[in-house]
């Protein structure tokens, strides 16, 4: 799965889209020198995510929409197109 999946799916699950979860955890006192693992227990518990799930917010929520070019453009399960996420709702996303 695609880390834009993730988030498409976390939208799906909760029908936040992946920019309300990051103002959710602003909220939280959340920010880019939070841990992972105060987040990771309150999306698990407040909505019901995962741990992959759960870390695919982490990682918009502490370092912003940019991923590594790892696994863009690579033929592997977790290819992206772009090495930027659409945080803004799958229904929007001018790439999907």
């Amino acid at each position: 799965m695609s880390f834009q999946s993730y988030l498409d799916n976390i939208e799906t699950k909760t029908g936040l889209t992946p920019r309300q979860f990051i103002e959710l955890a602003r909220e939280q006192g959340f920010d880019e020198s939070t841990k992972a693992t105060p987040i990771v227990a309150w999306l698990k518990a407040d909505y019901g995510l995962g741990q992959g799930h759960a870390m695919a917010l982490v990682h918009v929520i502490t370092k912003g929409p940019k991923i590594s070019q790892k696994h863009v453009g690579t033929d592997g399960t977790h290819s992206d197109a772009s090495d930027m996420l659409w945080l803004d709702g799958k229904d929007t996303n001018p790439n999907g």
